[in-house]
């Protein structure tokens, strides 16, 4: 019975398919053709170096294997594109182990694209979805990471349109500053500064109260200063002036 097993473990056939291969560079040459001798190849089951080339004429791309004459032959793209018949498993092979593989040109795969473009449209859609349920002020703050000070002289129409747009265009960003929970922390701030109620220096690197001039805190080295402000507000000093600050902007 194990032995029946075992058997049938090894008759598994391979599956010999057509394959279309792009170029993953920016700018797609009219005829791109890829260097195809003096390539070594580390060959994990043998342990070592191998080189490879492709010649039709010839059943491996292993050159320790190959006999006889050894015709080289251009691998050329055309437009970007590179068609290669399921007869053609040494040329497959070839460009399997090419070391530009995955660097300037892939494998077409419908069934990845799909999931990409999958994953993509879902992202989308809840970020759309999250955009509808945000109130005024969220959106404020998200929006003002983008615009800047822009969002202070929109209505709330215009404040819900761009984050709409903004989730359409940019959902991966989108969802990362509305999961944020310092955003809204960070807007105060920043509002507060744009309100003369506190003082950003000119190096970024004190914020001050406006009408004393006496010191908040000193914003770290390589710190977003807003970022910096925000996990102070939540200190036990920086709670007060934070409830202060939400006051005054009222």
């Amino acid at each position: 019975m194990e032995k029946t097993k075992q058997k049938k473990q090894t008759d598994v056939k391979p599956v010999y398919k057509d394959k279309l291969y792009e170029l993953t560079i920016n700018e797609t040459p009219i005829v791109f053709i890829l260097k195809s001798k003096g390539i070594l190849w580390f060959d994990p089951e043998k342990g070592y170096e191998r080189e490879v080339k492709y010649c039709p004429n010839q059943k491996t791309i292993f050159v320790d294997e190959m006999k006889g004459v050894q015709r080289l032959e251009h691998v050329s793209f055309k437009d970007g594109q590179l068609f290669v018949p399921k007869e053609k498993q040494t040329l497959q092979k070839f460009l399997e182990v090419h070391p530009l593989n995955g660097k300037k040109f892939k494998e077409h795969n419908a069934v990845q694209i799909a999931e990409d473009d999958l994953t993509v449209l879902e992202m989308e859609l809840e970020a759309m979805n999250t955009a509808q349920t945000i109130d005024v002020d969220h959106a404020e703050a998200i929006l003002r990471s983008e615009l800047g000070n822009e969002v202070s002289k929109m209505t709330s129409k215009e404040l819900k349109r761009d984050l709409l747009l903004f989730a359409k265009n940019n959902p991966k960003l989108f969802l990362e500053l509305a999961n944020d929970e310092n955003i809204n922390i960070r807007n105060m701030g920043i509002r507060a500064v744009e309100n003369n109620i506190i003082n950003l220096s000119s190096d970024q690197r004190t914020f001050e109260w406006a009408s004393t001039g006496r010191k908040l805190i000193t914003v770290p080295f390589d710190e977003n200063p807003y970022s910096a402000l925000a996990a102070w507000f939540k200190t036990d000093e920086g709670v007060e002036v934070y409830q202060t600050i939400e006051k005054k902007l009222k």
